[in-house]
């Protein structure tokens, strides 16, 4: 597990618990506990990479995990509402800005931010609550979160698996290079981003 370059903790928690773990703690996420789902399925996936977990258990648990999570929160919106859940809600992060903020962004988009609310980190944890307490069809947020769900998964998923499959190629780079090859590969970065923004800015300006 250490080889992987997790934190201890993390490391250990995954040993023990395996693809469960992240499945679990990913459906308690999905309903507004303050947990780490998103950086656990990105270390777990290093970790399947690896071959030190089940790739097909870790991700099929992932969305499965998600969705449900998800069809909690509907059920806890629907049944409670607005009201109760910013009043009881606030232990858990739930406050008042950020339920109205999840709110406006359902208002403006719709089933939209359904599929997409699990890249963003409030709309993540507040999607099926806002989606329930908002009135929002059952079959219809189930066909979206679920779609969000395969997307989440399969994005975070392929990168992790890609990134943990290279990573021992990495750090003997890094290694191999020392300081002052990390920081001409950090300026080299810059420069690229740098160039690629004025590009941008440069071709903003030729249309207007």
């Amino acid at each position: 597990m250490h080889d992987v370059h997790l934190p201890h903790a993390v490391a250990a928690f995954l040993h023990e618990y395996g693809e469960f773990a992240v499945c679990l703690i990913i459906l308690l996420e999905s309903f507004g506990v303050p947990l780490p789902g998103e950086s656990l399925l990105i270390a777990s996936g290093g970790l399947a990479a690896q071959g030190l977990l089940n790739p097909m258990l870790l991700f099929g648990g992932a969305f499965v995990g998600a969705v449900i999570g998800d069809n909690i929160g509907y059920l806890i919106g629907h049944l409670l509402g607005r009201k109760a859940i910013i009043s009881y809600g606030t232990r858990f992060g739930i406050t008042a800005d950020r339920y109205d903020w999840a709110e406006q962004q359902f208002a403006r988009y719709g089933p939209v931010v359904v599929a997409g609310a699990r890249f963003v980190v409030v709309l993540r944890q507040l999607n099926g609550i806002v989606a329930g307490s908002l009135g929002m069809h059952w079959l219809r947020f189930l066909l979206f979160n679920a779609l969000g769900a395969a997307l989440w998964v399969g994005f975070w998923g392929t990168l992790a698996m890609v990134l943990g499959s290279h990573l021992s190629e990495f750090m003997g780079t890094v290694r191999h290079f020392g300081t002052a090859g990390i920081i001409v590969l950090v300026l080299a970065a810059i420069g690229l981003l740098a160039w690629w923004w004025f590009r941008r800015e440069a071709k903003a300006n030729n249309k207007q």
